[in-house]
């Protein structure tokens, strides 16, 4: 008997050592650093990206267009994003066919350049807070807002709180109501994972990062290698990985029922193939805002800003001209 007890021990502290040699060899070949947030600033922010102190923050941000129009549209980007999500819409807004109107777009608390907040922690009432102090700093009164997925509920919450400070309301794919089983993508199942997520915090292949924009995209030819680099890059972002698991780890919790008190004039714009959100959140949205207006795009899926630009641009100067 104890010689047998003897090779199950054996066999018990080899396997228990095998493994052991799997893990480290998982990440010392899988395991990424943190990238220097420097490092990513000299590489994303370009053009006319710039920085404004907020709340203990540098709030990354770009002001473009026609600097003397009075009510800009503000455009929020959704989990794991940027501003640079916006860049093909802001630029067909910004010419003279579509207005010249005036965009400001901006890294959200958590996300790209901007990076977690203090105390780590997020709410839909701070990131409105951080919006607000914003545009008082750029001298901006009144605004049309609008955002996509996350920064579509975020614009909804903002319109609720100061609504005297928004002309219009613009939801692209917004969050808002409970999730009615969609697909969703691997990244973000994977983040919603009790331990296993926490293993994101150390090992983030860029193969996860493609395969979650596959999952909200509909048209995969679109998608570009530059696009699946800078999601990664800005995930990797100094303190990024660790405010978006705060936030996959403790997720907002919405009342519904304020979105029917929004008196706001509101445009909804829906990619019909969203995996993440689906379609009929959007005539629910269009259903409980009494002076709202829905526009649906056939074989588009959760950013129609990014997969269909020029539609999305285009609705949007038709609302607002």
């Amino acid at each position: 008997m104890s010689t047998v007890k003897q090779k199950v021990k054996s066999i018990l502290k080899y396997g228990f050592s095998a493994l052991l040699i799997v893990v480290i060899l998982v990440f010392t070949v899988f395991a990424q650093k943190d990238i220097p947030k420097e490092q990513m600033i000299k590489k994303y922010a370009t053009g006319n990206s710039k920085f404004m102190p907020v709340m203990g923050m540098q709030v990354h941000y770009r002001d473009e267009g026609n600097q003397q129009d009075s009510i800009p549209l503000v455009l929020i980007h959704g989990t794991s994003s940027s501003l640079h999500t916006w860049e093909k819409v802001t630029a067909i807004l910004n010419d003279a066919q579509h207005g010249n109107k005036r965009v400001i777009s901006l890294d959200i608390p958590a996300f790209g350049l901007t990076g977690p907040t203090i105390e780590n922690s997020y709410s839909y009432e701070h990131y409105a807070q951080v919006i607000d102090s914003l545009l008082i700093k750029l001298g901006v009164n009144k605004c049309i807002i609008g955002g996509n997925s996350l920064g579509g509920g975020i614009a909804w919450h903002y319109a609720i709180v100061l609504p005297q400070k928004v002309s219009k309301l613009i939801l692209i794919d917004a969050t808002g109501y409970p999730t009615k089983n969609e697909k969703g993508s691997l990244g973000f199942k994977i983040a919603q994972m009790p331990v296993i997520n926490n293993l994101l915090l150390l090992i983030t292949p860029k193969s996860l990062i493609r395969k979650s924009i596959e999952g909200v995209y509909y048209d995969q030819s679109l998608i570009e290698e530059s696009t699946v680099t800078r999601y990664h890059e800005l995930l990797l972002c100094a303190g990024n990985r660790k405010a978006a698991l705060s936030l996959f780890k403790h997720p907002f919790t919405q009342n519904t029922e304020l979105i029917k008190t929004i008196e706001t004039p509101t445009l909804i714009i829906w990619g019909k193939e969203d995996g993440l959100i689906h379609v009929e959140n959007a005539y629910q949205f269009n259903k409980d805002i009494k002076n709202s207006q829905l526009v649906i795009f056939d074989k588009v899926g959760h950013v129609p800003n990014e997969e269909a630009p020029a539609k999305v641009a285009n609705a949007i100067h038709d609302f607002i001209k």
